[in-house]
């Protein structure tokens, strides 16, 4: 179950539901993890193992010493700890032993935890709650910089480097420019290296990212030329909206800081709802790992994304696992669209129910992201989610098309080679479907997918966002949401990604 500010289970929740396998797998840090857990997955390894109604699971994992290793997870982080060496986490022991509560609830029988599982649950909990407290009012944790003065001169230098960086790079698209994109080509890699390092001596990492893909670009196929005008353009307008930040209106020049690479915190009031994880999948950013977790509230019809990144050979946090619903509140970052959001306070238990978000045509998500470009033009995609679309082929391609009829869109590049498109064709099996996914200039990647027959048995009259019964719910002032409608019927949400 989930802990309160107060860190403690709730008494009357209902027993944490078990994951699925493909939410298990997701957790792995790497491959070589996901193979190894996959190997720890039956209950043969195992000894005294067991779970609780609190989102404890432990159990003991035959090794090659003389004793087992120790491994014990908390679901609702979720959060682990084991015996054995390995510097990754989850481990491919924490991965075994999760496997086996996956797919043998008998295997781990409900009990209470031994004390070498019980002491690190009690500790972790305590932790938990000694930091909700100290970041709740009155906690006692400083609030903001220790030295505000020193933290404005720190910013204004930041923003003077970063202006100078804007600045050259302005005259270094004006150079290529004006030597013909045909050059580009030729020059190979290294001057766009060369560019991206001076950007980042101008502490402006979201500038040098575009760099390297201008660089990119010129070995991509035919028509190269046309893409790296189209890049370039883009690039400039970023440095001129920089370079004339004090003009824009607060929401663009807050989606200008986050694309040059400042850091923003989350702010405002609190948006609590329950909350379907739509999507989860993971991107290597360098070195590290970015994590990317779409949400979609029930009463509030609200999109939000949880962004989070994980130092190498550690899997980023949170892990919540798709298809599930999880009451909780978020508070959005500041920016264009508000998309990006940080996940607050839990309440209660994770549930295995919930209705897909409302579903619009082709031309509903080509508009959407649309409107989305005027207020952030250097926006690659957007979340929508069509409803009663088939998946069709085309050419050598791929095309969601609207089953009444009319308007289609193209399967993103990207997800021809993924298995989940698969799993999208055999899902539908030529009957419509409903799909969420990132709609752009590329196309339409889809991440999640619901059959219209599992929709139709969910109570979806709630329109967009609505609830389907009566009860209280949480404004944007972060009030106490009392929602007491019906429980809609329990349908899976296939992961696509």
């Amino acid at each position: 179950m989930l802990l309160s500010h107060g860190g403690e289970p709730s008494r009357t929740a209902a027993a944490v539901a078990r994951w699925t396998v493909e939410q298990v797998l997701a957790l792995a840090p790497d491959e070589a993890s996901r193979k190894a857990g996959s190997k720890l997955g039956s209950a043969g390894p195992w000894s005294g193992g067991g779970c609780d109604g609190s989102g404890a699971v432990w159990g003991l994992c035959k090794g090659s010493g003389s004793k087992p290793y120790r491994t014990v997870v908390d679901v609702t982080g979720p959060a682990y700890k084991c015996s054995c060496p390995s510097r990754k986490f989850p481990c491919k022991h924490a991965l075994g032993l999760l496997l086996v509560w996956a797919s043998d609830g008998a295997a781990l029988p409900g009990g209470e935890a031994p004390d070498w599982a019980g002491e690190w649950l009690t500790g972790r909990r305590a932790r938990t709650a000694g930091k909700t407290g100290k970041d709740a009012p009155g906690g006692g944790a400083a609030s903001g910089p220790a030295d505000p003065e020193a933290a404005r001169r720190r910013a204004e230098r930041r923003a003077e480097r970063i202006t100078g960086g804007a600045q050259e790079l302005e005259e270094r698209l004006a150079d290529l420019l004006r030597g013909g994109l045909a050059a580009a080509g030729q020059s190979g890699y290294g001057l766009w290296e060369e560019t991206a390092a001076r950007m980042v001596d101008a502490q402006a990492p979201g500038l040098a990212a575009r760099v390297r893909e201008l660089g990119s670009v010129p070995g991509s196929g035919q028509g190269w030329p046309v893409r790296l005008l189209e890049e370039c353009a883009l690039l400039h307008l970023l440095d001129s909206a920089w370079l004339g930040i004090d003009r824009l209106p607060e929401p663009l020049a807050a989606t200008v800081r986050t694309r040059v690479g400042l850091t923003t915190h989350a702010e405002g009031p609190p948006v609590r709802d329950h909350w379907l994880v739509l999507a989860r999948y993971d991107t290597p950013d360098g070195r590290i790992v970015a994590r990317r977790i779409w949400l979609h509230g029930r009463r509030t019809g609200r999109t939000a994304l949880l962004l989070s990144f994980g130092a190498p050979g550690r899997s980023p946090a949170p892990a919540l696992p798709v298809g599930v619903t999880i009451d909780a509140e978020i508070t959005p970052y500041p920016g264009a669209g508000q998309l990006r959001a940080e996940l607050g306070e839990q309440f209660g238990t994770p549930s295995q129910v919930g209705t897909p978000p409302p579903g619009g045509t082709a031309a509903d998500a080509i508009g959407a992201y649309g409107r989305a470009l005027r207020d952030d033009p250097w926006l690659d995609s957007w979340p929508v989610t069509l409803g009663e679309v088939i998946p069709v082929p085309s050419g050598d391609g791929w095309q969601l098309v609207d089953a009444a009829g009319g308007a289609a869109l193209p399967v993103a590049p990207a997800a021809l080679s993924r298995p989940g498109l698969w799993k999208l064709v055999a899902l539908s099996g030529g009957a419509p479907v409903t799909v969420f996914g990132e709609c752009g200039h590329r196309g339409f990647d889809p991440l999640a997918a619901w059959s219209t027959g599992a929709e139709a048995e969910a109570d979806t009259g709630n329109g967009a966002g609505a609830d389907t019964g009566t009860g209280t719910g949480a404004g944007a002032d972060g009030t106490e949401d009392l929602w007491a409608g019906p429980v809609d019927a329990a349908f899976g949400t296939v992961p696509l990604i």
